[in-house]
């Protein structure tokens, strides 16, 4: 059971790489669906040569991202769960990703499924009708020119999670003298090329059966609408600690349960999906569609992050013992600025949910209430993270037809709120947030910056001790041979928010957004960066 934790946790980080690159693509996708909008920028730009053609240019380079999320999935499914030789895992899950799909594509064409016998037109001549031949259809599509099941993400982690088995098992393989040149890594592309066709075939025979029922769950998480978007933003905000909240948000953008929608004939799935194609394709996705796609993306999360979490800040510095009110000043100050623009929140999170599970579940169901307010209220703002960036770009930007004038309003409330509740709660029930904690603990003193990198080293427990070292947005995710040398103490004198035991082998240590510079000079130290 610990192993498996240990696996889905790793596995929750290797999603954020792709993430990472669609949320930046998605904020280039808004910008131009902007400049491309004549009621923002005016009908003589918007009908200027160079700077069209320019935006055309950035939408096609985007639109090709999104194309091929499956196989991005494929090789971050791979890189993240490769116990060692991950560039070897990598350019294997490129080829088991095509094997696979080219063994679905011989399956489908034994049974007479091709791409010309499954337009719209020639299922309406064998003799459907025209509803459920577009619906038939839509379940094919044209991956990297192979004709397959159009299975979206999921078909990217089923391919990569495949190849990186075969890749723990096979990278250190041997093989007789006369074909040794195809020992070890060498033999995990060659392995892969014979099973992952056959685990193509496999799924071509029982996709069918799997669609059904994703589309069947999609459809009965869409049908509750606003109580499905309240049940997600209150989920995502209780797994946090875990690290599991990456997989619960994959899941709706990227499966049916976050929507469906046809684009120039093409069925796009997944909330995220939706919006996205609707950036790169104006007008192609009807409104009522995009919102039922946006309730469960960023328009829930910016009351949060831009008004709740600050004032939760505030009333943090406000409760702190006078003489920490510097210090605690200078933390608050930090994550309140960090969670109103990029809408990263656990540098502030992280003070009060180990600490009171009241304002824990207090923060979670607001979170979720909110989310569930922007439905109702029709927002139609997408994107991933929820702070003032988001709200810019797809909101404002976006005209009136978001109508995000609405996070303000609920912002509006929320900071009042957010801040009477976390001072009652604090000075009530004595929580410790930072600046309260006992008198007989000391704040807890910070190693300098040159110093840093050792020290985190050494309260992992030395380089002996550790074997992997990785970031997501927040946390630095690492792998130790033995948790009893990791040292919690020693870590938060390098200037963590927190430590988090993953399983037997797993921490994370919660640095917020830096941490990508911290992983870094880890790794350099290590001799792996």
């Amino acid at each position: 059971m610990q192993n498996l934790t240990s696996q889905i946790h790793a596995f929750g980080k290797a999603l954020m790489m792709p993430i990472s690159v669609i949320a930046a693509a998605g904020i280039f996708l808004g910008l131009a669906a902007a400049l491309q909008n004549p009621a923002i920028t005016g009908d003589v730009f918007a009908h200027w040569p160079l700077p069209q053609l320019i935006i055309s240019f950035i939408r096609k380079v985007a639109g090709a991202l999104f194309a091929n999320l499956p196989l991005f999935f494929a090789v971050a499914s791979a890189i993240g769960l490769a116990k060692a030789e991950k560039p070897t895992a990598a350019f294997a899950a490129v080829i088991g990703f095509i094997a696979m799909h080219v063994g679905i594509s011989a399956t489908l064409a034994a049974q007479g499924l091709t791409a010309a016998t499954t337009t719209p037109e020639a299922l309406q001549q064998s003799g459907m009708d025209q509803t459920r031949a577009l619906v038939t259809s839509a379940e094919y599509i044209e991956m990297l020119g192979i004709f397959t099941y159009n299975m979206s993400v999921l078909g990217g982690v089923i391919a990569g999670l495949t190849t990186v088995t075969l890749h723990n098992r096979f990278y250190t393989q041997q093989l007789p003298m006369a074909i040794s040149f195809f020992s070890g890594r060498r033999f995990v592309p060659i392995v892969t090329v014979v099973i992952l066709p056959l685990i193509g075939v496999v799924l071509a025979l029982i996709w069918p059966t799997l669609g059904e029922g994703i589309a069947w769950l999609g459809t009965m998480i869409g049908k509750s609408g606003q109580y499905g978007a309240l049940m997600l933003g209150t989920l995502e905000r209780l797994l946090i600690p875990t690290g599991l909240h990456h997989i619960l948000n994959e899941t709706v953008r990227f499966t049916p349960i976050g929507g469906m929608a046809t684009v120039d004939g093409q069925t796009i799935i997944g909330a995220l999906n939706i919006f996205n194609a609707s950036l790169t394709n104006p007008g192609s996705v009807p409104e009522e569609t995009l919102r039922h796609a946006t309730q469960f993306l960023a328009q829930g999360k910016i009351p949060v992050m831009m008004f709740g979490l600050p004032a939760a800040a505030a009333a943090i510095y406000h409760t702190a013992r006078p003489e920490h009110k510097n210090r605690v000043k200078a933390l608050m100050l930090a994550g309140a600025l960090t969670s109103f623009t990029t809408g990263i929140t656990e540098p502030l999170e992280f003070c009060f949910i180990f600490v009171s599970p009241v304002l824990y579940l207090f923060h979670a169901v607001m979170t979720g209430l909110s989310f569930m307010l922007m439905s109702l209220l029709h927002l139609m703002i997408g994107n991933v993270q929820g702070g003032a960036i988001d709200l810019v770009v797809f909101g404002i930007l976006g005209g009136s037809k978001t109508h995000w004038w609405w996070t303000l309003a609920l912002g509006a409330l929320y900071a009042p709120l957010y801040y009477v509740v976390f001072r009652w709660v604090i000075t009530r029930m004595r929580v410790e947030t930072p600046g309260r904690e006992r008198e007989e603990q000391q704040p807890t003193p910070q190693v300098e910056a040159s110093e840093r990198t050792q020290v985190i080293i050494s309260g992992l427990g030395g380089d002996a001790n550790i074997e992997d070292v990785d970031c997501c947005f927040t946390r630095l995710r690492v792998r130790v041979k033995q948790m009893a040398e990791v040292a919690d103490e020693t870590l938060m004198t390098t200037g963590a928010n927190g430590v988090k035991r993953i399983g037997e082998h797993d921490v994370q240590v919660i640095y917020g957004p830096k941490v990508e510079e911290i992983a870094q000079q880890v790794k350099s130290a290590l001799g792996s960066g």
